[in-house]
């Protein structure tokens, strides 16, 4: 065990551009200001309300990455002070039940993440652990004696043939790999190593860590002690065919002493995320009855602790909850979820009723305006969370008594000095079938009202995710080079309820194609957009549509497709999710209804494409592999459509954004693609 010190703390935390200077200032947004952005990220408010520990993300300029520290703001007098600042990276920050001590993760003497405590009135941190992996979902035990954790446990990999043996002082190739598994890679991962996520405990102290679970499954989802820390509860998918059907988890309960391990739910879906009642006598969790559907509602239910008594807690609220605690009384519940895409935290009664708290929560990814955010809750009842706006990223809030205040500013000096342009929300009837369909449209800095303006139609992906009022780099990057930038929530978008998001089962990209469009031409009728000068792109789900798009109209004068689908047979046989995508998105193996697949693939509209179109991927792209982007490379050279292919070296598809010389560079690239095919402004 060692003491952490931080005694380059100044210099860690010097303004990552002080060595770049400009000839003049910029008012407008740039790709070099991604290096200067900060986001505040996973707020936990201690039990008594008198700090918040988050963690602070900020981009540094010389490894071009986002950094993570751990900070404290006393929700008094709003002072921060560090907690793990020092070189590596830091997260997870989870109070004591007393609020004397911290637990979190971090990379602070270099190798493997590794648990840490911190006990907050000596200022001492002490490594706990020392694990060859990063452990997750770290829990408290009731009496703060204990610390429990999941962790990835190596296992022992198929192996079949072996090379002949080698010369001593030879150099030959690596060694076969060989995988067995139904998923074999991930993205963000990579190809998977052999192995299982399992669940410890370590004394809060230090000390020789326990292994609680054993066995060829997943588990740990959201562990939670029992109120006399004899029992942690989890979730896990621990059926003998769990590769083959991923979405049914159970709630199990886990006996410390023994071992012993007992299911407490049983239903055909995915029960997550257990949380026990103040008083221990109850098990709130997340769930939802699989009906093959490509998106359901995650409800919230309460069981008593043995099981028994399930129930659905608000099962006329038509939304997906994200995150759930007890309310700190136990006569409710908190819940998290999007609504017409925005985030917001509400009450929930045990008898249904549902009271909103507080909304405008946001997340820390900067690319896009998707929704997101995270909350947590004192004894008191006031709530930490992570909120902003369009045009302001992420700061630490706290809500009392039906008041909110900011915590921190941190973007407040950069914004100061910038013109973003200003987001409203539009909205319009769909063409297909009268549906209002919701959106928001970024405004070039300084834009003239009647002034007509080129647009990026920007489409998310998903394709059950939402746009909001959010901050986007993307969205200002576009409109800092004189775009209108227009956001979208087709049908099959989240936070509407589930018949709107499932307007798209078994038929997607279809009819969201018809509320895009409807959309783009509310910009142009309310005098905002050119006509003559529609843009488009979008990636992911958005780069699906984006390709559906340009095989459908050439009204738009150029497309940037970024890791689209575009063969629907290769990508359910090639993507990270192959137990998941036939299934649900399609309701039959590829072999067994080749037209629909085909029906549905981009691909089959290539001859109709006239639009430029650029074609933009991560290179360790595992969700929509990059044999996607290459076949669609390729088949527009063989049409004869003006094309060029972008790969976004070392990132997946999650991470394209992640590194801030390839975001900014991405947004670039994508405005010279634009730029090639845009009207010369009049002179």
């Amino acid at each position: 065990m060692r003491t952490i010190r931080y005694a380059a703390l100044l210099l860690a935390f010097a303004s990552p551009t002080a060595l770049l200077a400009q000839a003049a200032p910029d008012s407008r947004l740039t790709g070099q200001d991604l290096f200067s952005l900060e986001v505040a990220a996973d707020p936990q408010i201690a039990p008594d309300g008198s700090a918040i520990a988050f963690v602070r993300r900020a981009n540094d300029i010389m490894s071009d990455k986002a950094v993570s520290s751990i900070w404290l703001v006393n929700t008094a007098s709003g002072e921060m002070t560090p907690v793990a600042a020092g070189p590596g990276g830091h997260s997870q920050p989870r109070w004591s039940p007393d609020g004397k001590r911290l637990a979190y993760v971090s990379t602070a003497e270099g190798g493997a993440p590794q648990l840490y405590v911190r006990w907050m009135a000596s200022g001492e941190a002490v490594r706990i652990t020392g694990l060859p992996e990063s452990p997750g979902n770290i829990a408290w035990s009731p009496d703060g004696t204990q610390i429990a954790y999941t962790l990835f446990v190596a296992a022992e990999g198929p192996r079949l043939g072996k090379a002949p043996e080698k010369p001593e002082g030879a150099t030959w190739a690596a060694p076969l790999e060989t995988y067995d598994m139904l998923a074999y890679r991930a993205d963000g991962a990579g190809y998977i190593k052999p192995g299982f996520d399992k669940i410890f405990v370590v004394p809060a102290t230090g000390g020789a860590p326990r292994q609680l679970s054993f066995g060829e499954y997943h588990d740990g989802g959201g562990l939670t002690w029992s109120k006399d820390g004899s029992t942690l509860y989890f979730s896990g998918n621990r059926s003998p065919d769990w590769e083959s059907d991923p979405v049914d988890a159970e709630i199990y309960a886990l006996d410390i002493a023994s071992g012993t391990i007992a299911a407490l739910t049983d239903r055909d879906g995915p029960d997550a995320s257990p949380v026990v009642s103040p008083d221990g006598s109850k098990i709130a969790y997340l769930g939802f009855d699989d009906k093959l559907l490509g998106y359901h509602n995650a409800q919230a239910y309460v069981m008593n602790r043995d099981g028994s008594g399930k129930r659905a807690v608000a099962p006329s609220l038509d939304r997906s909850i994200d995150t759930l605690v007890w309310a700190p009384d136990g006569q409710a519940l908190i819940a998290q979820y999007d609504d017409h895409g925005e985030t917001l935290v509400a009450r929930i009664g045990m008898d249904g009723s549902v009271r909103e708290i507080v909304r405008g929560l946001t997340g820390p990814s900067l690319d896009r305006p998707y929704s997101g955010g995270s909350f947590s809750v004192a004894k008191s009842g006031a709530i930490a969370y992570s909120g902003g706006n369009a045009t302001k990223p992420a700061d630490v809030m706290l809500a009392i008594g039906g008041k909110t205040r900011s915590l921190t500013r941190f973007n407040s000096t950069l914004m100061a000095s910038k013109r973003l342009g200003d987001v409203r929300k539009l909205a319009t009837a769909s063409t297909f079938d009268g549906r209002e369909i919701e959106g928001w449209l970024t405004l070039p800095p300084g834009h003239v009202p009647g002034t007509r303006v080129p647009l990026v139609l920007e489409i998310h992906g998903g394709p059950f995710s939402a746009y909001g009022p959010h901050f986007s780099t993307d969205n200002q990057l576009y409109a800092a080079s004189g775009y209108a930038v227009l956001s979208v929530n087709p049908r099959g978008s989240t936070s509407y309820g589930a018949e709107f998001a499932n307007l798209i089962h078994h038929a997607y990209p279809g009819n969201d194609y018809d509320d895009l469009i409807a959309m783009v031409d509310k910009a142009i009728a309310d005098g905002v957009a050119d006509p003559d000068q529609l843009f488009v792109t979008g990636g992911s789900g958005g780069g699906v549509l984006t390709s559906w798009i340009v095989g459908k109209t050439d009204r738009f004068k150029a497309a940037a497709t970024q890791k689209p689908v575009i063969n629907w047979t290769s990508q359910a046989l090639t993507a990270d999710g192959p137990a998941f995508f036939a299934k649900y998105w399609f309701g039959k193996m590829p072999w067994e209804d080749q037209a629909s697949y085909w029906a549905r693939s981009p691909l089959s509209l290539v001859a109709n494409v006239k639009t430029p179109t650029l074609v933009v991927v991560g290179s360790e792209d595992y969700r929509t592999p990059v044999s996607e982007s290459e076949q669609y490379y390729t088949a527009l050279k063989l049409v004869g459509v003006p094309t060029a292919l972008v790969k976004v070296p070392g990132a997946s598809h999650g991470g394209i954004a992640a590194r801030p010389s390839q975001s900014a560079a991405k947004a670039s690239a994508i405005i010279a693609w634009f730029e090639r095919y845009r009207k010369p402004a009049a002179q």
